[in-house]
């Protein structure tokens, strides 16, 4: 899943979960998918935020990504 698609996934969540008639098991198992979720979407920030850092700029005023292992 992509970073946008957590994102999505967990305002869908919150959502359901603010709705007025959510069953006890479902709040947490939405509520443990949320924490997933959560989790995904943080480590992808956390690898862009790599990519940044990694930028360098060129003489020409234009930034280079070197290649990075994954």
């Amino acid at each position: 899943m992509t970073f946008e698609r957590h994102v999505d996934r967990l305002e869908a969540i919150v959502a359901e979960l603010g709705s007025e008639r959510v069953e006890l098991d479902v709040a947490l198992r939405l509520f443990a998918e949320g924490i997933e979720c959560l989790r995904a979407a943080s480590a992808e920030l956390e690898r862009a935020d790599a990519e940044v850092k990694q930028l360098v700029e060129r003489a020409d005023g234009t930034f280079e990504l070197p290649t990075l292992d994954r």
